[in-house]
């Protein structure tokens, strides 16, 4: 059947979930695709949703998710007015996107990076501007500097970078801004900044004090170990978070979500403990790959990226075939994230064939 439709969506590619672990006999799998935390969710997580969102799922949630904004204006010290939530980060960057750029208008951003980025972009009628990155896997600020001009509506910043997992640089980000005009907001996505050890990393709240234009995303959904439930905010100036509201899904954040935020904010310490554990996990992989031989980007995020070019295919088959789903970019690279201890180890061996074997 034909129908009737805007033919911009003809030229919008679908986004990709991550492939489930593949089935091999005689062995567990894992999926380290999708940059999800291995941690199941913490004891008392799990209970505030049985104690106080089960028994409620006939109803519609607080579709402002006031208790949630009340809780994180108070951890930032800012306005309630200056925090708006989402399901999930993604949707947080769709209300800035439809709020600030339409047809005619340009949205800059490092490429490759995450993969939704075009599809928002695209789906809001505007143009993407996509700068490549540094041969380093990070962001071209000279590059994006240079790509301003009257018709850019928004600039994003990802730190760390998806799939790199590269940090931007304090340094950078305030060379970006000073650069920027006043009237153009710059995103700073920032879904892994909780694994971000890069000790000259910018911080996007840091900013966010000194830059009006700012916004800055964040999500439950890596560190925090929601990525099911869909929560995340952003922090804008009030007349943005204001715009941004009206771009927001109506009760997009269901009840559970928001009450499996609020139990993870007060079992922050206990999450981070998690997070540490991910981050030395992290570094053991690439202490491994490294003494391989492999030369890779320095990871900042809970994953890290193998630049393979045209061996790509090669290299993903093989991890397939140990029962180890990754995030395969034809021609380009793989993205492994960090998963379960077992699952590291199988992707230490696995490279070390790789390496054997000349694929890499």
């Amino acid at each position: 059947m034909t129908f009737k439709h805007r033919a911009i969506v003809d030229t919008i590619p679908a986004y990709k979930q991550g492939k489930p672990a593949p089935a091999v006999a005689g062995q567990r799998s894992y999926k380290i695709s999708s940059n999800e935390n291995p941690n199941p969710p913490l004891p008392s997580v799990q209970k505030a949703i049985e104690d106080h969102a089960l028994d409620r799922i006939n109803r519609y949630p607080d579709m402002g998710g006031w208790q949630v904004i009340e809780r994180l204006a108070k951890d930032y010290e800012v306005g309630q007015d200056e925090i708006v939530l989402g399901c999930g980060s993604t949707e947080v960057i769709t209300q800035l996107t439809n709020l600030l750029a339409g047809p005619g208008d340009e949205v800059i951003y490092p490429w490759r990076s995450f993969e939704a980025y075009p599809i928002i972009v695209s789906g809001a009628g505007a143009t993407s501007v996509q700068i490549p990155n540094r041969p380093d896997g990070g962001h071209d600020i000279d590059g994006m500097i240079a790509a301003i001009n009257d018709k850019t509506r928004m600039i994003i910043v990802n730190n760390p970078n998806n799939p790199t997992s590269s940090s931007v640089s304090d340094k950078d980000a305030r060379r970006l801004m000073e650069a920027v005009p006043s009237d153009v907001i710059v995103l700073f996505d920032e879904a892994y900044i909780h694994f971000n050890t890069a000790p000259d990393t910018s911080v996007g709240m840091k900013l966010y004090r000194e830059y009006p234009n700012i916004v800055v995303a964040h999500t439950f959904s890596k560190a925090y170990g929601l990525a099911g439930l869909r929560i995340g905010y952003g922090v804008a100036q009030p007349d943005v978070i204001t715009g941004m509201r009206k771009m927001s899904l109506p009760f997009g954040v269901t009840q559970s979500a928001q009450i499996a935020a609020i139990a993870s904010l007060d079992a922050k310490d206990e999450l981070m403990e998690r997070v540490q554990g991910i981050i030395g996990e992290r570094g053991r992989v690439v202490k491994a790959l490294r003494e391989q031989g492999w030369d890779f980007p320095e990871p900042y995020a809970n994953f890290f990226w193998l630049p393979l070019g045209d061996k790509t295919a090669e290299a993903a088959a093989r991890f397939t075939a140990k029962g180890l789903s990754t995030r395969v970019f034809d021609g380009e690279g793989i993205r492994i994230s960090i998963g379960e201890t077992e699952a590291n180890d199988r992707v230490i061996e696995v490279c070390k064939g790789l390496k054997a074997d000349g694929i890499a």
